[in-house]
């Protein structure tokens, strides 16, 4: 990923932060009969190895499983993004030398891509995916209220996935290489917008120093 120094996140915390607020990643894997990607809810075991280890599960009938890849896979995690006219830039008015751009936030994952049949980690992987997307439910499902033999056979209907994380890349772009009064209006600009994805950027544009 292009990642120009004013746009980039180095601290490790702030990036597994940036991985947990994704809610769906993209898996990609270079294999010989070309790329293949797959959306995937995916956990982060902060805990496990320098980088982590994130771990998810792909349907039997994906075939991304079945070809072997090429090198290691690719985990992308993107985050709010938002469109930026040149009409909120101060320096519009002063120079009018402002061109359209895009502020985002994401982070690429590397690492090897293993895929497992065990029913005992299965069972682990995806309880672990449910507790995490219900536990702030005021009344949360769990894959124990599901009959046992129901449960059983939707396991073997998936693969299972853990790919121990090698480096990650982690980029906000989010107008803070504009001079602070472009900053202020970008804010204000995202701000009044009917988009929730725009107001949420909003608030990620440095205002201040």
């Amino acid at each position: 990923m292009y990642t120009p120094p004013a746009f980039r996140i180095d601290d490790r915390a702030e990036i597994h932060a940036m991985m947990r607020a994704c809610r769906l990643a993209t898996l990609v894997t270079a294999t010989a009969d070309g790329l293949l990607a797959t959306p995937l809810p995916l956990i982060l075991a902060a805990e496990e190895g320098e980088c982590g280890v994130l771990y998810g599960h792909l349907a039997r009938a994906n075939p991304q499983w079945q070809r072997e890849a090429i090198g290691e896979a690719m985990v992308l995690f993107n985050g709010p993004d938002a469109y930026v006219t040149p009409s909120w830039y101060e320096t519009k008015r002063e120079t009018g030398k402002v061109v359209p751009t895009w502020n985002y936030q994401a982070v690429h994952a590397y690492g090897p891509a293993e895929f497992f049949e065990d029913p005992e980690r299965l069972l682990d992987a995806v309880t672990r995916l449910t507790d995490l997307h219900e536990g702030a439910r005021a009344e949360p499902w769990a894959v124990g209220d599901a009959p046992p033999a129901f449960v059983q056979a939707q396991l073997r209907g998936i693969i299972g996935l853990r790919i121990p994380i090698s480096r990650f890349e982690g980029k906000r772009k989010m107008s803070q290489n504009r001079p602070l009064a472009d900053r202020i209006g970008v804010a204000g600009g995202l701000a009044a917008s009917e988009r929730l994805s725009d107001r949420i950027v909003a608030a990620m544009v440095p205002t201040e120093g």
